[in-house]
């Protein structure tokens, strides 16, 4: 839609965030727009025809904590399928490359860790997640990897307070269309403008002044919902400047995740919804997901230091390092079968940089400074300002809505 000229409420960012926003200021008497620097909406969510018989979730594909994830019933409601199969983790990997003996080694080496962790956590002091690493553990180096995932960095770069705060039920669960697309119709209807790149915020006097690529707009509140990168670094200016804000989003960077597909030939080859993961004792690992939703394809995932030096590899680094890893398991007649298809590269995204956050140690407390409102007229969401569901999309969207309440209770004289 094209930039009206003033608004009661300017969101910045149609992320999951910015839509939690705008479904609940609407119907409440005040008028507002998204401003999207991209073309479309849902932000880090974000889904693909990767084939004619192959979706694709580029970006966020979990119901992380599916008994507690807002999306589930908006999902429903929109008439999306909710796939509650198993996730692929754990005991559910595939045949000898990772030996079942070895396996229960593995994991009961990282619940230890974590127990660790747990207790340490009671001292509320922060520290490196990696300084309860046991020293000499054959088993580090995949630990490690698994942060990776979890974080999109390794464990020296995680808040030991941050990780314990982070809640989990355990539950997870997809959408079989994808998330992206259900983020694409829950924001469906919304005003938005696209293409519309926010670069400035002036609060200097009584309203806010926004500057942007479509030309400037003012608003009397504004909801921020960009990621940590964006804030720390910049690219959107406040004026007068807001250090506390770019030293919290500094201290929650955006980790590297990054996701390849790759169509299988054979698929009755492999198992649908299986897990591969090689005894390979290193961190620089993938891990791969068999035949999601039964779809001929791998989907492989790769997190931290090793996805930057991927991404950094250029268009088609992620697809080859996969298919490498993948005949190293299963022999070089595998990689015949395997074509790529599509991959995210999340860091060089210029709206994005990055995956999700993670608290740096020492700075578990910046979720919430981030999350404070200023004078009452700028608001912050987005994940990063979740206090036990920042990483996942439906903390995004949970805390775009926590934002839109703090608004209208102002609005209405109750702050």
């Amino acid at each position: 839609m094209p930039l009206p000229s003033s608004v009661d409420v300017a969101i910045v960012g149609a992320g999951a965030a910015g839509l939690g926003a705008a479904h609940a200021l609407r119907d409440n008497g005040v008028t507002f727009i998204i401003l999207e620097a991209r073309n479309r909406v849902g932000g880090r969510g974000y889904t693909v025809q990767a084939a004619p018989d192959v979706i694709f979730d580029v970006g966020c594909g979990w119901l992380h904590s599916a008994d507690q994830n807002s999306f589930v019933p908006i999902g429903e409601q929109l008439n999306f399928e909710i796939d509650r199969t198993l996730p692929p983790w754990r005991d559910r990997a595939f045949g000898e490359v990772f030996p079942e003996r070895e396996r229960r080694e593995f994991y009961r080496a990282i619940d230890a860790f974590y127990d660790r962790l747990d207790e340490a956590a009671l001292q509320r002091e922060d520290c490196p997640a990696s300084r309860y690493l046991e020293p000499g553990n054959r088993w580090n180096p995949m630990i490690d990897a698994i942060s990776t995932y979890v974080n999109g960095c390794e464990l020296d770069q995680v808040s030991l307070l941050d990780t314990d705060a982070y809640e989990d039920t355990e539950i997870n669960w997809r959408v079989r269309r994808g998330y992206g697309a259900l983020m694409a119709v829950y924001g469906a209807e919304l005003p938005i403008a696209f293409n519309c790149n926010v670069t400035l915020i002036d609060h200097s006097g009584h309203g806010l002044s926004l500057e942007t690529s479509q030309g400037r707009l003012t608003a009397d509140k504004a909801i921020i919902t960009v990621p940590t990168n964006l804030i720390a670094d910049e690219a959107i200016r406040f004026s007068p400047t807001l250090p506390a804000k770019v030293d919290a989003a500094a201290g929650l960077p955006l980790g590297v995740d990054d996701k390849v597909t790759l169509l299988l030939s054979e698929p009755e080859a492999l198992p649908k919804d299986g897990n591969l993961r090689g005894l390979t004792m290193r961190t620089e690992m993938g891990t791969y997901h068999l035949r999601p939703f039964g779809q001929p394809c791998i989907e492989g995932f790769f997190g931290g230091r090793y996805a930057r030096q991927l991404e950094d590899a250029g268009e088609g680094a992620f697809a080859a390092a996969s298919i490498d890893e993948i005949v190293s398991y299963l022999g070089n007649d595998f990689r015949r079968k395997l074509t790529p298809l599509a991959e995210s590269r999340w860091a060089h995204d210029p709206f994005a940089r990055g995956a999700y956050s993670h608290a740096l140690p020492g700075h578990a407390g910046d979720r919430a400074i981030l999350a404070a409102a200023v004078d009452d007229r700028l608001f912050f969401a987005g994940e990063a300002t979740s206090p036990n569901f920042f990483s996942t999309a439906h903390g995004a969207r949970d805390s775009g809505e926590r934002a839109a309440r703090e608004v209208l209770a102002v609005k209405k004289g109750k702050r």
